[in-house]
């Protein structure tokens, strides 16, 4: 497994399920099988994934258009027969070990169906758009690992170690700039967009999104829907689970706006307030993100590179005093990739049961606190969200109510 694989694993022992599923019994590569060929597993995943055949063998691929999956087919070497356009064709395949799902949208249907049939998954953000979704995936015990890869970079592992000796934070500040994907995917050799998938199945997985939306929010204009599937749920979701990570949870929202393509949100965790900044900036140029972490000893910061830039270092910058009591800097750059150390991590879930740093359970406090966001985004422009996010607010507010019953 190399030494990297073999340190991430046994770093987790101590985490694993007391009731972790048995080992897998064939020991040789697993066999994946991979829906969704788009962007992320060309720049991403498939590159990785055959970086490491001891591990991982790609034993079928599925996307809708049949030229993409010819193209990639022919670049990783998965004959003919192992190219599908029907995820159903897919899964009925029984040599598969694994499935990676990296599909744009909801992921919770097909990782459901994954679940029924006992294959461990590898699901890539959001896990899904609402509530029920996640339930239904735990009630059906599904092995899964959610695609969060800054757990595994060790510069945001080295934070949380460092804030384990410090004293509580006081607030937590992200921002993100976000300029246009094309930029930031320019060195990745993507295949052209295709334009081989029928207009009416496009259509059909619109009408079941926007109908999973509604679900999730209830009769919100469609800017909202989109605002919640594309940038809460499809980017500020990885800083909640950075936050998270450092800080614990669950973060609880007071307060959202937007303006152009800008959303800001500002919570708390306990006595942690915590701030997300994040911006669309159409002329930008460069991806940034930074996390910073203040408390009453001095800061602990991370600054994140383009995600798709592999190997490009994340900073970790640490500032404190040193025994004289002057300022004291100390910056580190950590150049290991964390999307890999993500996949030898789910090898370590898929094959020995040890527990991802985000599945099924984080997944879901993710959802609720993106439902949150927007429920929030939308009381500031004069609308109540219904759906899941207004039945939790219903329920909190009787909660509330109970309580100040209880108090008189």
């Amino acid at each position: 497994m190399g030494t990297d694989a073999s340190t991430l694993a046994e770093g987790r022992r101590e985490e694993r399920a007391a009731d972790a599923p048995p080992k897998t019994p064939r020991r040789g590569p697993l066999r994946v099988g991979v829906v969704g060929l788009g962007a992320v597993a060309q720049a991403v995943h498939l590159p990785l994934l055959a970086k490491h055949p001891d591990l991982f063998g790609v034993a079928a691929v599925c996307d809708l258009s049949r030229a993409t999956c010819a193209a990639l087919g022919d670049r990783f070497g998965i004959d003919g027969a192992s190219r599908y356009d029907s995820v159903d064709a897919l899964l009925a395949r029984a040599d598969l070990d694994a499935l990676a799902i990296l599909t744009a949208g909801s992921h919770g249907p097909l990782a459901a169906a994954a679940a029924r049939m006992g294959k461990p998954v590898f699901c890539e953000k959001p896990l899904a758009y609402t509530l029920a979704e996640a339930d239904e995936l735990a009630a059906l015990g599904a092995r899964l690992q959610l695609g969060y890869m800054k757990l595994y970079d060790p510069a945001v592992e080295r934070a949380r170690e460092l804030m384990a000796d410090r004293p509580a934070p006081r607030s937590v500040e992200v921002t993100v700039l976000h300029p246009p994907d094309a930029p930031q995917l320019a060195h990745a050799g993507l295949l052209p967009r295709p334009s081989d998938v029928d207009a009416a199945v496009l259509a059909g997985l619109g009408a079941d999104e926007d109908a999973a939306v509604a679900r999730a929010l209830g009769d919100l204009p469609r800017e909202l829907g989109r605002l919640y599937a594309e940038v809460v749920l499809g980017s500020i979701v990885h800083d909640l689970a950075v936050v998270r990570y450092l800080v614990g949870g669950p973060l609880e929202l007071e307060y959202a706006d937007r303006w152009e393509t800008s959303v800001a949100l500002a919570g708390r965790i306990g006595g942690t307030r915590v701030s997300i900044r994040w911006h669309y900036l159409e002329g930008y140029p460069a991806y940034r993100e930074e996390v910073h972490v203040h408390d009453a000893a001095g800061s602990v910061s991370l600054t994140f590179p383009a995600p798709y830039l592999l190997h490009a270092p994340t900073v970790l910058r640490v500032v404190d005093k040193d025994g004289a009591g002057a300022e004291r800097v100390t910056e580190t750059r950590s150049t290991t990739e964390a999307f890999e150390r993500q996949w030898l991590a789910f090898a370590a879930f898929a094959r020995d049961g040890i527990r991802p740093r985000a599945g099924i359970a984080e997944g879901r406090e993710d959802i609720l606190a993106c439902q949150a966001a927007v429920a929030l985004l939308a009381a500031r422009e004069g609308l109540a969200a219904g759906g899941e996010a207004g039945a939790t607010i219903r329920a909190n507010n009787e909660g509330l109510e109970q309580g100040k019953g209880g108090a008189r």
